[in-house]
């Protein structure tokens, strides 16, 4: 009974325990890798550590060149679109001021008139105060007059 227990233990152990087989697939790929990759890979790496370093020595000044040039244009290009804007703000202000300019011209223009009816108006009532005074002052002078020739000269 213990050599079928044994068997039966070995049987299942081969048929759900993979670990050995696993084991020896990652022994096999590791050795691939080292053996044949492995230089392959280094030299790879050293290519593109070549590429970066030209890139950098060769290419990058270039185009930091490049770039400071494009970025001073569109900042040219920047200071005139604003140089515009302003100019466009500044005659829309002068249209708006000269537009309240008008508004303000012909309010004036109507209290002027109005002040000058109101003038009218009180040099017609101080004409028409004259003129009373006038008459009732030359009555006044006319009845000093009557009563002067009504008395016997002195």
């Amino acid at each position: 009974m213990d050599k079928i227990a044994q068997d039966v233990g070995d049987i299942q152990s081969r048929l759900l325990d993979h670990r050995p087989v696993i084991n020896a697939e990652i022994r096999y790929f590791v050795r691939e890798f080292e053996e044949k990759r492995g230089h392959r890979e280094s030299r790879l790496l050293e290519n593109l550590n070549k590429m970066v370093t030209e890139n950098n020595d060769q290419l990058m000044p270039n185009n930091l060149e490049s770039i400071n040039q494009q970025l001073f244009d569109i900042t040219k290009r920047l200071e005139a679109a604003n140089h515009m804007a302003e100019r466009v703000q500044q005659r829309e202000l002068e249209a708006q001021q000269s537009n309240q300019l008008q508004v303000n011209m012909e309010h004036l223009k109507e209290e002027w008139a109005e002040f000058l009816k109101e003038q009218k108006r009180l040099k017609e009532e101080v004409d028409e105060e004259h003129a009373k005074a006038v008459g009732q002052l030359s009555i006044q002078y006319n009845e000093m007059k009557k009563d002067l020739t009504k008395c016997p000269s002195i």
